[in-house]
């Protein structure tokens, strides 16, 4: 296991226990924390900020905050913020969110391709110091800048991410952003493909694909019974295959499955209707799109990740034991070096 580990926290665990995770995965050379606003669970920012506060070296990213709830002002000074907490450590990550929750709350995603390109081309601007006058199909600002008074202006060096699903967003992404956070529930097979239009859109800007980073989110349940560690990972992948289209659509799984989640769950779901449609969902579905089993099978499902593009795994824990998976993958990195 050579490529360079991550975690991912979401809202599986307590930000008291996930600083805690991120502590000891520091300890155990983990390069990099991800944290997402994702649905309506838990914010990205506060956390980060805890993770940020909380350790010395490892780095502290987005994967993903949304490109429409947050003016790109805001955005910037808000990454510049962690900035000074962290110098140097903070990784931005957006991405286009999902219908039906953003409609739910009264944004229209039309046109996500041209609001990421105008989000990313301005939030960069801003955070390399620059005033900035843009009016775009969704973005407008006049003559604005990150108004420093009290500390020393320059530019921040924090990295753009795109976290992309679709094809035409993987290109945008391969063209304009520094990396692509690659999504999760997805196969190994799916990456070949994200791959080869993520180098189209390199090739626009006149770069290669290795000149994108590529970390990849990916659901570990890891427990030494394996029926428990797959049990522990079923419920997400049947809410995120009943609720969120774009990963419906990339995940492979076949079409007539996802009718039959889609006919039971509602979003928000109730936690009886999570239940009854994870019966729906076989060992082989969840181990396909995830890393979930014993951990020898967990450390060979990522591996297949790696194998096929991923430049880095998060790890997205969700058996019993964070530090287990977290020892484990860094032996195997160890072992390898």
């Amino acid at each position: 296991m050579t490529a360079r580990l991550a975690l991912y926290l979401q809202d599986a665990h307590s930000i008291s226990d996930g600083i805690d995770y991120v502590r000891y995965a520091e300890e155990k050379g983990f390069e990099a924390v991800w944290q997402a606003d994702s649905r309506l669970v838990r914010d990205a920012t506060i956390p980060m900020a805890a993770f940020a506060a909380t350790t010395k070296t490892i780095k502290v990213g987005a994967a993903v905050v949304d490109c429409w709830s947050r003016n790109p002002a805001r955005l910037a000074s808000t990454f510049a913020t962690l900035d000074d907490l962290a110098p140097g450590r903070i990784l931005f990550g957006v991405g286009a969110w999902w219908d039906p929750l953003a409609s739910k709350v009264g944004i229209d995603r039309s046109k996500p391709l041209a609001m990421m390109k105008e989000i990313v081309t301005v939030v960069r601007a801003l955070l390399a110091g620059e005033r900035v006058t843009f009016d775009g199909q969704h973005v407008h600002l006049d003559g604005v800048e990150i108004d420093y008074v009290h500390q020393e202006r320059g530019p921040k060096n924090i990295p753009i991410y795109i976290g992309a699903t679709g094809m035409k967003m993987m290109e945008l992404t391969g063209e304009i952003a520094d990396g692509v956070v690659l999504n999760y529930l997805v196969t190994p097979a799916y990456n070949r493909r994200a791959l080869e239009h993520l180098a189209v859109g390199a090739m626009r800007s006149g770069r290669s694909l290795s000149d994108i980073d590529r970390p990849q989110l990916i659901v570990c349940s890891m427990a030494e019974d394996r029926s428990e560690a797959i049990d522990a990972a079923r419920m997400l992948v049947t809410q995120y295959l009943g609720q969120q289209p774009h990963i419906m659509k990339a995940s492979g799984v076949p079409e007539a499955l996802l009718d039959e989640i889609h006919q039971v769950l509602t979003w928000p779901a109730t936690h009886d209707q999570l239940v009854a449609a994870a019966r729906l969902v076989p060992d082989e579905i969840v181990q396909m799109i995830c890393a979930a089993g014993t951990p020898s099978e967990c450390v060979d499902k990522v591996a297949e990740y790696t194998a096929t593009g991923c430049t880095s795994p998060i790890l997205y824990p969700l058996g019993p034991d964070v530090r287990m998976m977290v020892d484990t993958f860094a032996d195997v990195k160890g072992s390898q070096s």
